[in-house]
């Protein structure tokens, strides 16, 4: 079964892009390749806790998560090279736009006083970052069952080349951007 937000995307999104950016192939409008959710610990946390957050960052994507280690060692936070220090999940296709349209229409109008997301966190080429809070935002994470609350980074990673289009795809996607400056 194709996700809606796919469905959105070759039905409404790109014929809007082609007629607004001028582009005279398909191939020319940007797209979402990918989103990376990633999560550091701090060493103060234990080897479960991490797992426990692997886990809850599994649930969330519905695809398993990676656990990263330090690549090199720093003494002044003694952490030394191969120490577990986070987790990351990549998604790809169906997986990417079921969860982008899961965060969009669910997660974020979850958080308390939501006004949207800032439009400035944009890295220049076309892709697009935000960080959350915690993870509790997500209906899959039962809120009594979390030892520790901990936020996470989405990356989201499109073929656009300028800010600009890769706003305006995500906008057209339904990411809800703060009216203004930003």
């Amino acid at each position: 079964m194709t996700p809606t937000l796919k469905t959105k995307y070759k039905d409404a999104v790109a014929p809007k892009l082609m007629e607004t950016q001028g582009y005279s192939s398909k191939m020319q409008v940007p797209a979402l390749k990918k989103i990376v959710l990633n999560l550091c610990v701090s060493l103060n946390y234990d080897r479960d806790t991490l797992t426990n957050l692997a886990d809850d960052l599994g649930k969330i994507t519905g695809q398993k998560a990676v656990i990263t280690k330090a690549k090199n060692s720093v003494s002044n936070f003694k952490l030394r090279e191969g120490m577990p220090i986070g987790a990351r999940v990549t998604l790809r296709g169906n997986r990417m736009y079921e969860f982008m349209d899961r965060l969009v229409n669910v997660a974020l109008p979850r958080i308390r006083d939501f006004r949207g997301i800032p439009g400035s966190s944009f890295d220049g080429s076309g892709n697009y970052s935000m960080g959350l809070q915690e993870q509790t935002v997500f209906p899959e994470i039962d809120p009594d069952k979390v030892k520790h609350t901990h936020g996470m980074d989405i990356t989201f990673v499109t073929s656009a080349t300028e800010d600009s289009e890769a706003k305006e795809l995500l906008t057209l996607m339904g990411m809800p951007f703060k009216m203004g400056n930003e």
